[in-house]
């Protein structure tokens, strides 16, 4: 069902206990200050990392949008996500560049790898659910759960805390008691009301203290800059398409962003399971699906020259803390991300939300993503006394938090997330494989004994 939303008790409010499910929804207006928040907490990463890969911003965040309305469709509404940028192609994007690619050569070689991606989907729909299961235990999607929340801890550390420390304090603390003491409507837009507070608190730091001393993102230096630059935003035209272009195919550029499949298909069923966690919904029927319409969504956002896409942690995270699963939100935050994309002057506005505050908001999302992988591990009783579980969790975990980089040939490398989630996956059947031979004599006894495939 993509549509048609029953309305949840009275449409006001929402009693302790109680969920919003899928299928229902709010009062319109509310619908529509959850749907608002769901654009804030894709916005950052959705227009950060397409700088990063050079391409244009104002592209992927329309092209969010109609992925996100896609795969709703797809999904048949059933299992409620946002897709914004994915960060998996990242490294593989900066190896193209390095080898003098352009942003056609880079999306070509994006668009191969969503038909790929799409690909896998179909076959995981077909060949049934069972395949994912022996793929992904629960020991392996818990992992990837925690190591996709957990490792984009250095985008705190590294990139927002740095530039204003006190003010992403503050906004942390603040977004902490509006989403703890205020059990309505209000507590559930904490994320978006702590981002707004944070954002009026740091326009003001500037008019009390000044302009502040410390790293700025922009220029990958410590300077002295204003917390709040309106600059961008006054030189930005109310409306205008995004610079849209056609993509172009080299093998070799495909070849570097193709490892990126494998942690597109780990990150997604990893997310499909969180919302199924948290929805109490059985959403194994609709994995392939979901995998099968994120490659679908990659290869429509990267033929006009939009970034690759994935289901989003931070917004898995904003339904964590509202408790309202409903698509109507998501269906609502696509729209306005495609009007987004038409307003340049209002992309440069949230743009311009200081990386303080961005970082004081991160901090509390990226952490309930990563605790959801624990509750995937203790609601399926996952055995961490048996090492094939714990080594292998362990080591990528870590991987993913460091971020660890591995040099594979070249200019091409694997870290982060990607890396930790191979780690993670590849580690975890190596060792249980290995596991279920014959163990040696101890003690005088022979031990013959198979491991329990159930973790």
């Amino acid at each position: 069902m993509a549509f048609g939303w029953k309305l949840h008790g009275d449409g006001k409010n929402l009693p302790p206990g109680e969920v919003v499910k899928p299928d229902e929804r709010l009062s319109w207006p509310r619908m529509v200050g959850f749907g608002a928040q769901h654009v804030i907490a894709m916005f950052g990463a959705t227009f950060v990392f397409p700088l990063v890969m050079g391409l244009d911003p104002n592209v992927a965040v329309m092209m969010s949008g109609v992925s996100t309305i896609l795969f709703l469709l797809i999904v048949q509404g059933k299992i409620p996500s946002y897709l914004g940028t994915s960060a998996s192609f990242v490294g593989g994007v900066v190896a193209i560049r390095a080898a003098q690619g352009d942003s056609a050569t880079v999306t070509g070689a994006i668009l191969i790898a969503g038909v790929v991606l799409a690909l896998c989907g179909v076959a995981i729909h077909y060949l049934g659910v069972q395949i994912i299961h022996k793929i992904f235990p629960p020991v392996v999607t818990g992992a990837v759960v925690m190591l996709i929340g957990f490792g984009l801890a250095y985008v705190v550390a590294d990139v927002y805390w740095p530039q204003d420390h006190w003010i992403a304090l503050i906004t942390m603390l603040a977004t902490f008691l509006i989403i703890v003491l205020f059990r309505g409507f209000i507590g559930r837009i904490g994320i978006l009301l702590g981002l707004v507070f944070g954002f009026v608190l740091s326009w003001g730091a500037d008019k009390v203290f000044g302009n502040i001393t410390a790293y700025n993102a922009g220029t990958g230096q410590i300077d002295t800059h204003p917390r709040v630059n309106f600059d961008a935003v006054a030189s930005a035209d109310w409306i205008g398409l995004p610079n849209f272009h056609a993509p172009d195919f080299k093998v070799s550029a495909i070849v570097l962003v193709l490892p990126a499949v494998i942690a597109l298909i780990a990150e997604n069923v990893g997310h499909v399971k969180a919302v199924g966690e948290m929805t109490g919904a059985d959403v194994d029927p609709y994995m392939g699906r979901a995998v099968a319409a994120d490659g679908a969504a990659t290869v429509i956002a990267s033929a006009v020259g939009g970034s690759p896409t994935t289901t989003y942690a931070e917004n898995i995270g904003v339904m964590a803390a509202t408790r309202v699963y409903s698509t109507a939100a998501y269906y609502v935050a696509a729209v306005i991300a495609i009007l987004f994309g038409l307003c340049p002057k209002f992309g440069a506005l949230i743009a311009a939300t200081p990386g303080g505050v961005l970082g004081g908001i991160t901090v509390i999302l990226y952490g309930m993503i990563g605790l959801l992988g624990a509750k995937i591990w203790i609601e399926n009783r996952v055995d961490f006394s048996d090492p094939v579980n714990m080594v292998p969790v362990g080591a990528g975990i870590i991987l993913a938090i460091g971020p660890v980089t591995h040099q594979i040939a070249g200019d091409f490398a694997l870290a982060g997330i990607a890396l930790g989630t191979i780690v993670v996956l590849g580690g975890y059947h190596l060792l249980r494989a290995i596991a279920r031979g014959p163990r040696k004599e101890v003690s005088g006894g022979e031990i013959g004994f198979e491991r329990d495939a159930a973790t």
